[in-house]
Order: C-alpha cells, then structure tokens, then sequence
C-alpha cells in the first residue's frame, strides 16, 4: 500500500519544475522586463496576450502574472510585484489552480457565445480575495465568431479591477479587432544552452547522473520546448534506470531527433548510397514510417530552396535552431536546379510508395534515384559543354546560344576576369553600370533604401514594386562579382532615402547654396529669367576672376 502511495504521489517533471517566478522563466526577458517595468510605474494593461509555440510557458507565464498583480506578501500588506513572495493565501491559491478570482477557460472545450456570456456576467462584481478579478483564456483562437464579437465591449472597456491573460498557439487566427486590445507577448523557442541549463539543473536537484551528449540529444530533440524536453528527459531516466545515457536516448528518440532527416538529406546531396542504405535501415528499424522520411525529405528540399532564393528565411521564426544550422550548412553546397529536380521526384515517389508492396524497399529504390541524379549537370551545363567540345559552325552556334537564353529565363550572368570588393553600394552601382544591367540598377537606387551593405551582408528597405525576381537576381549578381555568397535582408519600414532621393536632395542643395553666392545673386538680378546651370557652379568652383565669370556667362549664355 506504501508503495501505491509513493506512485501516487510522483509528479512528471514538466509539472514539478514549472516556474514559480520570473527568475525561472526562461528565454523570454522582454516580457519579464515589461511587466516589471509596467508594474513599477503603475501601468498596467488591461488585457494581455501570449503567443508561441506548445510548451514555451505560455499558460505558466499567465499564472505568474496572476501571482504578481494579485500578491499581498506574507504580512497581507503587499503591493503588486514581480517578486511575489508564493507563501501568501492568494499565491499558493493561484499556483495551486484553485483561486476563486483567477478563473481559468480552455477555449478548446467551450468555444460557444453562451460560455463568454457566463464570463461576462461575473465580470462586474469585485474579486472577493484578491486586487483584481483575472480570467486566462487558453487556446483562445478556438473561439467561435460570435463568442469573440460577445467578448469585444468588455474587452475594450472593462470594469477596473478586471484583467484579461490570453494564450495561443495560433495567433493569427485570433481577429486583429481582439489582438488591437491587447499587450502582446510572442513567447519565444528556448536556445539549446537554455534548455541544457534547466535539464542540469534538474538532474542536479534529483541526485540522478547524466551524460552531457545524453542531454544535449534531448534539448536538441525538444526543438525549443520546455514541455516537450522535460517529458523526454522523463522517460530518458526512466528508461535508463535513474541514468539518463546517450546510447539510451539515441534509440529513444529514433525520428524525434530531427537531426536524422538532415543526415539523410545530407547523404541524399553527396550521392553517399552505401551510408544512406545503411542509415534509412537504422531509422526505420527505430520505427520510423517510410512515408515520414520522405515528407520530411520533401519538406527539407523546400525550406531549402526558400533559403537560396530569399536567404532572410533563414530567420524565419517557425524554423528551430537545428533546422537553421542545417539549412545554412546545406545552401553552401547545392543549388535551385538540383533542389528542383530533387522535389519533382521525391513528390512522385511519395506516390509510389504508397502504393508499394514493401513500402521501405520502395523508398530505398527511390532514393538511389535522387541521389544518382542530384549530381546530373542541368540543360544549361550540357549546352555549355557540348559547346565546348564540338566544332560548331555559326548556326549551331547560334541555336545553342538562343537556347540557353530561354533556360535561365532572360537573366544574362555576368562574367568577371576577376573578384570585386564593395566597400559600399555605389561602388556595386558602377560594377552594375559597367556590366550593361540597368534594370537592376534603376531598382536598387529608385525602390530600395539600403541598411547595411558590408562583409557579405546587404539589409534594405523596399517598396512593393521590388519582386521576387530582383532578390534572386540581385543575390546572384553580388555573388558573381564578389566571389561569395550574400545574405539578402529585407527590413520593415518605408523607403525614403533611397539612392536617387539622396542624389536629387544633394542636388537640390548645390542648387541653392549657388543661389545664396552673392555673385549668382547679382548676375540673377542683372538677367531676369535666367536660370542657375552647370556653367555657374563650374565657374565658381574653380574660383576665377569675378570679373571673368561675369563676362563668360554673359558671353556664352545671353549674348
């Protein structure tokens, strides 16, 4: 009976080690520097919403606000604060789920008009215990249209000692006439270093032992959730027998550790067939499903190809630190037109494996067919290449020539004798200038407000009318002349002090600093209607005899 007990009472790790302040939240220090600073100036917001993915903390993150506005210190005499003291009735009431003024909804379960309708009716009377009456609304995008619509009027203009805590996984599906009430919090991924230190921590407090690649394989794995790593880490110590061991934990995860997939797409790239035939049967005797590895595969070939054509993907926020360092290390060595032929024919063998008597043995075969082929130089290799080993005469010339300008589809490459540093835009300017690509050029100084342009690395501004074709365009010219590859970066904001603004705004001000010379101003005032040219500013600049400016511009222009 005593050991019944015992099992009772054992709490899973995700449970035991939920933060209970915000020194132990991890990763996400704007939210916690904004509470406290909003709660030091007394600024409080009346509703909050809290976006991430599952598992960052984002129902956690509401209690803790609950806690802070709601504490009263252990002498009941306390003030909100980032500190609560967690002894207090309202504290433990609140970490304990059971508080009467912190009512807590999970939108996936009552999603009806007829739920917010009985919040709404609690809304007016004052919290019985607490400083204010707190509702958390979890997965709150679940709500129906009219549930939202019946929430709008107390959202905007609720009673005083009411607050409002949402939390979601999909913020975009919450209407933006909710989202425009709102302070919003995007919980972020917590870093591998983050979740290496509370998974230390933990094995530390539990007096178990740990190999440090044991761990990491979890954090990894985990893929930026504290949930999701500490139930790993669970069934790690539990398959391990209070030892959390690499081995152990490598087989546990079988295609939980998304690093497999990138292996095989790395194998799949360097044509490698005897380590992939090899590895695809390591994973699937984990229990990976065939068809799995190749959506994964799939996948993979898209990000990719993002990356190459829009290298600020890379910063994408729904990509994980692994998919990041993988897909940076792949761009180096591939291109558009194998990732093209690879998509083509790993879609079609998503088919055939479907439809395939031994569905492993299907995507082997499939994948030999990637691999061989991912090398295959492309149409405009082939021309290139029998070009240069044949005798051809004009005409063939000619033809092979038409061809290749229809295969890279009208962008003319340009060919460099030697590689160009830019130290700044203007000096890209004049290479495009010289190399005959005005449309390039006429983009980048009329539609683009350039950021930062150095080392590999250009952040701009740009209007609307800057597509998808100048990026890939732009990329592969920086990379022809430069000899390496650039990270193209499009920030937010308005294009205003674009090359040809400044240009025309530094002519402007000649213009007028000609004016205000006091010689300009009496040849002016001599020949009414003239008009300041490039002949006066010439003239002053080189600072000729007065008399001898006077008499040449007359000479030249009015006589």
């Amino acid at each position: 009976m005593a050991e019944e007990d015992k099992q009772e009472q054992y709490v899973v790790l995700a449970r035991k080690y939920r933060p209970q302040n915000f020194e132990d939240l991890l990763g996400q220090d704007a939210l916690v520097q904004t509470i406290t600073n909003a709660i030091k100036s007394n600024r409080l917001h009346h509703a909050y919403i809290l976006t991430g993915i599952r598992g960052v903390g984002k129902t956690t993150t509401a209690r803790l606000i609950a806690k802070a506005l709601n504490c009263i210190g252990p002498d009941g005499k306390g003030e909100p604060t980032t500190h609560p003291c967690g002894i207090c009735e309202n504290c433990k009431s609140i970490a304990g789920g059971y508080n009467i003024d912190v009512l807590e909804l999970d939108a996936a379960s009552r999603t009806g008009v007829d739920d917010i309708r009985d919040i709404l009716e609690g809304v007016r009377y004052k919290p019985t215990n607490c400083r204010y009456k707190i509702y958390i609304i979890d997965e709150v995008h679940m709500l129906s249209k009219s549930a939202f619509n019946a929430l709008l009027k107390t959202l905007e203009e609720p009673p005083a000692h009411v607050k409002f805590i949402f939390a979601t996984t999909e913020i975009r599906k919450v209407p933006v006439t909710v989202l425009s009430r709102c302070q919003r919090f995007d919980l972020q991924r917590l870093q591998i270093e983050d979740l290496m230190k509370l998974f230390n921590k933990i094995v530390k407090q539990e007096n178990l032992k740990a190999e440090e690649d044991a761990l990491h394989m979890i954090a990894t794995a985990a893929d930026g959730s504290a949930r999701d790593g500490l139930s790993l880490l669970d069934q790690a110590i539990s398959l391990g027998g209070g030892k959390v061991r690499a081995d152990i934990v490598k087989e546990m995860l079988g295609m939980a550790d998304k690093g497999q997939a990138f292996e095989i797409f790395d194998l799949l790239l360097n044509g490698n067939m005897n380590e992939l035939i090899v590895k695809l049967q390591e994973v699937y005797k984990n229990g990976a499903n065939p068809t799995a590895i190749m959506t994964d595969l799939i996948n993979i070939t898209h990000r990719l190809t993002k990356v190459l054509l829009l290298p600020a993907f890379i910063n994408d926020e729904k990509l994980s630190e692994t998919d990041r360092k993988y897909l940076k290390e792949f761009s180096e060595k591939t291109n558009v037109a194998t990732l093209s032929r690879m998509w083509q024919m790993l879609i079609k063998g998503l088919g055939e494996i479907q439809f395939a008597p031994v569905p492993i043995d299907a995507l082997e075969m499939i994948l030999v067919r990637v691999a061989y082929s991912a090398h295959l130089p492309t149409p405009a290799e082939l021309l290139e290449s029998v070009k240069k080993k044949s005798e051809l005469g004009a005409e063939d010339k000619t033809f092979i020539e038409s061809k290749k300008a229809e295969i890279v589809a009208g962008f003319q490459p340009v060919r460099t004798k030697e590689v160009r540093v830019f130290d700044k835009v203007n000096d890209f300017l004049t290479f495009l200038e010289e190399n005959r690509q005005a449309r390039v050029a006429h983009v980048l100084k009329n539609d683009v407000e350039v950021v930062e342009f150095a080392d590999g690395v250009m952040r701009f501004k740009a209007n609307d009318r800057v597509s998808q074709d100048f990026m890939m365009t732009l990329g592969n010219l920086l990379e022809q002349a430069s000899g390496k590859k650039w990270v193209l970066d499009i920030v937010p904001g308005e294009v205003i002090y674009s090359i040809a603004n400044i240009e025309n705004a530094k002519k402007e001000a000649d213009q007028k600093n000609v004016a205000d010379n006091p010689l300009v101003k009496a040849i002016l005032q001599e020949f009414r209607g003239a008009k300041i040219d490039t002949l006066v500013r010439k003239v002053l600049s080189d600072n000729a005899d007065e008399e001898s400016d006077v008499n040449d511009f007359y000479n030249e222009d009015f006589n």
